[in-house]
């Protein structure tokens, strides 16, 4: 299990909504300092908080967010891309590439560089990625596949860093009641309760967090045939 009571946490999209409650409970649970990192990044009215410039898609930027926080014990991936359609091959070339970029290239090489950092600290650090609940569910095109990837990439991190005494914990959840979501009336989770729910998994030790009903209907439906996932596949002509 990794604590929050003192703690150095650096989360990417620190500006929108999941990230700003990222920031704001990390410190209510006894983080020292935080790295609010966007491209952009927003002033804070805390001493505690250091705003950093972070783009997630590139390397040199990457490069620059760990030559200034190398006190890191926790690494929130956060920041995410999405598309306006659905259809992964009626996609433009720059959503395909930004939702690469940004949804997995990003978090894993952000994980990779951090990963001697925090592996030297000998325990009490952690990783957390946000996937989606469309990980395991293909309604949207590029950005179930990225989240899919990223997925697929949190297991194999965790395997990899478990010696070492890193504790990687993965994020499943489907709508949350941000700017992202704005275009659907469907059921949305509170971002306050998305955050509560990580940072309590975090803290007990926990791999996996499937944050609401979508998520737990998603992987337990894993194993089913596909025509039973995707219903629009038993249908004949």
């Amino acid at each position: 299990m990794t604590s929050l009571d003192g703690a150095v946490v650096l989360i990417t999209g620190a500006n929108g909504g999941i990230g700003g409650h990222f920031v704001r409970d990390a410190l209510a649970r006894g983080a020292t300092k935080v790295y609010a990192t966007a491209r952009n990044p927003r002033t804070w009215n805390d001493e505690r908080i250091v705003p950093l410039t972070l783009d997630v898609t590139d390397p040199a930027s990457i490069k620059a967010a760990v030559a200034a926080a190398p006190d890191v014990t926790i690494l929130i991936n956060n920041a995410g891309a999405t598309v306006s359609t659905p259809g992964i091959l009626t996609h433009t070339d720059e959503e395909i590439r930004r939702n690469v970029e940004t949804n997995f290239l990003g978090p894993l090489f952000l994980a990779r560089a951090f990963a001697p950092i925090l592996s030297a600290k000998a325990g009490n650090t952690a990783i957390i990625d946000i996937h989606s609940a469309l990980s395991w569910y293909a309604a949207a095109g590029i950005y179930s596949a990225t989240k899919a990837a990223l997925w697929s990439a949190t297991n194999s991190m965790r395997l990899e860093l478990k010696p070492a005494g890193v504790q990687v914990v993965g994020v499943h959840v489907g709508y949350v009641d941000t700017a992202m979501a704005a275009h659907t009336t469907d059921p949305k989770l509170d971002p306050a309760d998305l955050v509560t729910q990580v940072l309590d998994t975090v803290e007990a030790g926990g791999y996996e967090v499937l944050a609401d009903d979508t998520s737990v209907q998603l992987k337990a439906g894993l194993s089913a045939p596909l025509e039973v996932v995707y219903p629009q596949l038993a249908i004949t002509n």
